[in-house]
């Protein structure tokens, strides 16, 4: 199988950059695959977990994002993420924290779109709490 360049970057640094064999990505609209060749496309994240596969048919490296952007194109897949922290060092303090702060979002929200936005991030939050915590 083919490999490809692909970086995760946040804020605060580079978390990944090397040649991958496989990623699935929490897009907004859906969990998406990337492997070698994949036709170009930008996409927003929702909160969820980069699974990174260096080598076929190996366990993925886990990474929590918060959101952020996904460009796929003939170089390969670079995600700018909102905030990233690998899985394993993510803890479930650190998710209830976020959950806590997407419910006080919510109960701030003024407009319709505000809150609309807001109960999905909650929800997703919840989703990933419950699949990784």
């Amino acid at each position: 199988m083919d490999s490809f360049p692909f970086e995760l970057v946040s804020p605060e640094k580079l978390l990944v950059s090397e040649e991958v064999q496989h990623v699935v990505v929490p897009g907004s609209e859906g969990e998406f695959g990337v492997m070698a060749h994949h036709a170009p496309f930008m996409t927003t994240l929702k909160p969820g977990v980069v699974k990174v596969y260096k080598t076929e048919g190996g366990e993925p490296e886990k990474l929590f994002v918060k959101g952020g952007f996904a460009d796929v194109n003939a170089k390969g897949l670079t995600i700018l993420a909102d905030e990233a922290t690998p899985l394993a060092e993510m803890g479930v303090d650190r998710i209830d924290e976020l959950i806590k702060d997407a419910e006080e979002d919510l109960e701030d929200a003024s407009t319709d779109d505000d809150k609309l936005k807001a109960e999905l991030r909650l929800v997703r939050l919840r989703e990933t709490k419950a699949v990784y915590f």
